[in-house]
């Protein structure tokens, strides 16, 4: 029986035919040939297994050590119950609520004054072709560059002259200006198309309400992620703290914390622990809670 033209055997197989021609993969699908593969990727995982280590084990014994007493901690008994009393010998061996409630104090005022300085300096940079912008820019990405600790004598001296040493506002003023912030909502404030602008100035919206309805409320994922690399930062700062301060009322955690650095007794490792999880734990909770917007903020503000 005779098969007409271009028909498919039983086996949906065609007998004869043109040779079809396979176009190559786009160069980005194609497999790179610097990619390790084998015996360097499984080199590369367990590089990454070391690092993860020597950043948790340190943490696991922090919080081994501070619910155990100090015996138990020298001699790592794993076996050893479970206690509370470290916590209350660190809370009644300093006054950390003052320390507390200074640290809430200070992180909040700098973010505060870091918010607003940031937001206007970037819709300016972001929104405006004035006569020296891009020198002014560069300036701001200069800082970037100088470590703080570089500039603790000309601060101190600064402070001293307006009498704000042993100061919370002292220790907040040299931060309140943060370069690396006005950096990031810039290149956001980039992203979000000019036609928005336009549109809200028709409406007779003048260039305040534009920033303050437009472009704040499409940056608060940025503004979330900044706001825990600013907090976690100066909650966790200590030399300047400690060389501008002299007292308890304006000391914050980090610089009370050297209360237990050492003693007649020698150092009591498990109060050290409870006293540094406590103050460790609120940035750890603010974290875990906005771990999602601190990631893809900062995958949304790369450099275009």
């Amino acid at each position: 029986m005779a098969r007409a033209p271009g028909a498919l055997p039983v086996s949906g197989v065609p007998l004869a035919g043109p040779a079809v021609r396979r176009r190559p993969a786009p160069p980005e699908l194609r497999p790179s040939p610097y990619e390790p593969t084998g015996f360097w990727r499984a080199l590369e995982g367990l590089g990454a297994v070391l690092l993860a280590l020597l950043w948790v084990l340190p943490l696991l014994f922090a919080v081994w050590a501070a619910f155990h007493g100090a015996e138990d901690t020298a001699r790592l008994d794993l076996d050893a119950p479970l206690t509370l009393s470290n916590f209350r010998r660190a809370w009644e061996a300093a006054p950390f609520a003052r320390y507390f409630l200074n640290t809430i104090v200070l992180v909040t005022l700098i973010f505060a004054g870091q918010v607003v300085l940031g937001t206007l300096a970037a819709f300016a940079f972001a929104r405006y072709d004035f006569p020296g912008s891009g020198i002014a820019f560069a300036l701001v990405l200069v800082q970037l560059m100088i470590m703080p600790d570089v500039l603790i004598v000309e601060n101190y001296r600064t402070m001293s002259r307006l009498g704000l040493v042993d100061t919370i506002p002292g220790i907040a003023l040299p931060y309140i200006a943060s370069a690396f912030g006005i950096f990031l909502l810039r290149q956001t404030f980039k992203t979000i198309p000019k036609e928005l602008d336009d549109a809200a100035r028709v409406e007779g919206a003048s260039a305040l309400q534009v920033l303050l309805r437009i472009y704040v409320p499409l940056a608060k994922p940025v503004y979330v992620a900044y706001g825990l690399v600013s907090v976690s930062y100066h909650w966790n700062n200590f030399l300047w703290p400690l060389i501008v301060t002299n007292s308890v009322e304006a000391r914050p955690l980090t610089v009370g914390l050297q209360v237990f650095a050492g003693g007649d007794q020698g150092v009591d490792w498990a109060v050290i622990c409870a006293a540094t999880l406590m103050t460790s734990a609120p940035l750890l909770v603010g974290f875990l809670l906005f771990q999602r917007q601190f990631v893809q903020s900062f995958m949304r503000a790369g450099i275009r």
